[in-house]
């Protein structure tokens, strides 16, 4: 039956892959690419249980009443309590108190990472930029951004910087969670990623589709597949976009349309979150990947399952919150870990800082003064 479920794993050095069948499609259950994932963070905190310290703590505001989030928020729990994580959801009953909440969670020293659940403000105009919920993303600290989407990790990805301390570069930077997950999957797909090839170009040969363009999957994810050397159609409602490594964002002919793109692509990921969208299985040609990242089904699955080696990913959230404990294990390793706080206190002057050390020279030279004319 072309339309069951069938993974057929063949077992590597590093992963899982994915084996196409040439006569018809699968459908893949991605908890097979979480799994390594999963095992290795349940490795880490078990390390830093046997020498005493604490699992990093995740904490979770959620202010709104969107299904989808809410269904997040119980994912990410009890993901982390399988995997030895700790996580500590804070609701939030009026939405303008989620400011001074983040506020809160980013000086409190026993937070290393911090999700917030949205959208909360939607698209609603702001005081402080062009919405509300960009804000806020833009209010969480590089240090505990377990989501990748503040200022400072989103332009890092836009200029293809990988790592946040040029030049030693051991610091990696964060990728946003939903993205990040539609990678991994890919890099798990037959014909998606090479990597015989250097980072960086992996990619190459392969066009992309994303039929989403928002900034917490669309745009991110369609930078990440171009920094890896994809060619990369970018669809929203209104306009086509191409990411291109190097030059990041042409915009197309006005000849070029969803169809033309999606009939040239060998990946296409749909994320139209709408339950009255369905992409058109006749633009699919054999041997395409698709991955829906949409809390709907955005493509008829039987059709697509009786193309000859499609690939088909309808879920990536079991993927995501294995990238979201990466991610917050990464924070940790980067800012939290108690070495850092036994290198700052190696590295630190005995003065404390500039002023204090002006101030304890100006008491001195005061002190042999007075002491100099009572002679």
């Amino acid at each position: 039956d072309g339309c069951s479920t069938i993974i057929t794993i063949s077992m590597t050095a590093l992963a899982p892959v994915i084996e196409k069948y040439p006569t018809k499609g699968i459908k893949v259950d991605a908890s097979i690419v979480a799994k390594p994932f999963r095992d290795e963070i349940k490795a880490k905190v078990q390390e830093l249980k046997t020498m005493g310290i604490e699992a990093p703590l995740l904490v979770g505001l959620l202010a709104n009443k969107d299904p989808a989030a809410r269904k997040y928020a119980e994912w990410t729990g009890r993901a982390a309590q399988a995997d030895g994580l700790r996580y500590e959801l804070r609701p939030i009953d009026n939405p303008v108190d989620v400011e001074t909440a983040l506020l809160d969670a980013n000086d409190d020293p026993r937070v290393h990472g911090i999700i917030v659940y949205y959208p909360i403000f939607g698209q609603e105009e702001s005081f402080s930029g062009a919405s509300q919920d960009d804000y806020l993303r833009d209010s969480v600290s590089y240090k505990c951004d377990v989501e990748g989407l503040c200022h400072s990790y989103r332009t890092n990805l836009y200029r293809n910087v990988r790592y946040l301390d040029y030049p030693t570069n051991t610091k990696k930077c964060l990728l946003p969670c939903t993205a990040l997950s539609v990678v991994k999957i890919l890099e798990h797909c037959p014909g998606c990623y090479d990597t015989a090839k250097p980072i960086g170009r992996r990619m190459e040969g392969n066009t992309v589709t994303i039929i989403n363009r928002s900034e917490i999957v669309g745009r991110p994810l369609a930078a990440m597949l171009a920094n890896d050397g994809a060619d990369v159609y970018s669809i929203d409602i209104e306009s086509i976009y191409l990411f291109r490594q190097g030059r990041r964002l042409l915009q197309v002919s006005k000849e070029e349309t969803p169809e033309s793109c999606i009939r040239k692509s060998t990946v296409v990921v749909t994320g139209v979150p709408s339950k009255e969208y369905r992409l058109d299985t006749t633009w699919i040609q054999p041997n395409t990947t698709v991955v829906n990242v949409a809390s709907f089904k955005n493509v008829d699955e039987d059709a697509l399952l009786l193309i000859p080696g499609v690939v088909y990913v309808p879920m990536v959230g079991k993927v995501t919150v294995a990238m979201l404990e990466r991610n917050l294990m990464r924070l940790f390793d980067n800012f939290h870990h108690p070495y850092h706080q036994q290198e700052q206190k190696r590295e630190a002057p005995w003065y404390g800082s500039v002023m204090q050390l002006y101030t304890a020279i100006a008491v001195t030279a005061l002190l042999a003064a007075q002491v100099v004319r009572g002679r």
